[in-house]
């Protein structure tokens, strides 16, 4: 691993990536356990501003432990994230406020953002591993709802790159995504992994859809920043035996929908989703793969898929 500059005790850190096409600051402020450190996975999406300056950031996220919440906030809802609680309020200035817990219901962050989550803040608690854990979350958070303005989503999808095109695989948590992609890549010649977890799809400026690698990759440590024209999103449903169908517009929508981050009690933050959900299936074919976890259902996949 690339070896970290010291910084004195007190010292302000910032640093830059480009993530899914945009750009992301987070400056440490503070305290000498926190920095760059806590962010391995960031390291292939680190970049440089062009004469030192930060034009046209997505997100501006400050880590600073003296953070304390408002005291006027008004609990939305806590929801479970499959690796720990996340408890959410709402502030009088229209911003957010965000308690992040790991599985073992321990506090990792305190995040505070803006209405719109180009400027946050957050606080970090505890050992390397529940820092870590709290500002990658925080940061996946905030760049989910961040982006969802500039028509672009963040899903839960493993996926592959195939002769230069992504195709992500989405379905219910445990459901074996991660096998049928490993599937085709073992089966199927002139496959990658993208991203395991967590790509990002993005409407380019030409009007179509492209996915790109994440610093967020669940358990498989797949962080790569690349980007690749979308082929096709196919839904996996286990089934005792394999078939696929296109699905039509509307059950498209709802198949693609459940498989994206967002925050159904924010209207503006829904209705953008929604609306670049809708841009996706507009380019995009969706399918459901009935399935084993096989060699066959990898190749049925390929072959109905992928355009020749």
């Amino acid at each position: 691993m690339t070896q970290q500059p010291f910084h004195p005790v007190g010292a302000v850190q910032s640093h830059l990536f480009r993530i899914g096409g945009f750009l992301v600051c987070v400056t440490f402020s503070g305290a000498s356990a926190n920095s760059i450190r806590l962010l391995p996975s960031f390291i292939p999406f680190a970049t440089e501003s062009e004469g030192g300056k930060h034009d046209n950031v997505l997100l501006e996220l400050t880590v600073d432990d003296s953070l304390r919440p408002p005291a006027q906030r008004e609990l939305v809802r806590k929801f479970d994230t499959g690796n720990g609680d996340t408890v959410v309020y709402t502030l009088a200035d229209g911003g957010y406020l965000f308690i992040i817990r790991d599985i073992h219901g321990r506090d990792c962050c305190l995040l505070q953002a803006s209405s719109k989550f180009d400027r946050c803040r957050c606080a970090l608690n505890g050992n390397w591993t529940m820092r870590s854990f709290g500002l990658n979350d925080a940061l996946m958070l905030a760049f989910a709802y961040a982006s969802s303005f500039h028509h672009t989503l963040l899903i839960h999808a493993s996926c592959v790159c195939h002769e230069g095109m992504a195709y992500p695989f989405i379905a219910k948590s445990g459901t074996g995504k991660s096998t049928h992609t490993s599937l085709w890549m073992a089966h199927i010649p002139n496959t990658e992994l993208l991203n395991d977890d967590n790509p990002i799809i993005r409407i380019c400026s030409e009007g179509y859809p492209e996915v790109y690698g994440s610093p967020w990759s669940g358990k498989t440590p797949c962080y790569r920043n690349v980007k690749a024209r979308l082929g096709a999103i196919t839904r996996i449903e286990r089934a005792p035996s394999n078939s696929i169908e296109q699905l039509k517009p509307v059950q498209a929508f709802a198949s693609l929908l459940p498989a994206c981050s967002s925050m159904k009690w924010d209207h503006t933050i829904y209705n953008n989703l929604c609306d670049t959900v809708a841009q996706v299936i507009e380019k995009t074919k969706v399918f459901t793969l009935h399935c084993l976890p096989d060699a066959e259902a990898a190749l049925l996949c390929q072959k109905t898929i992928v355009c020749p």
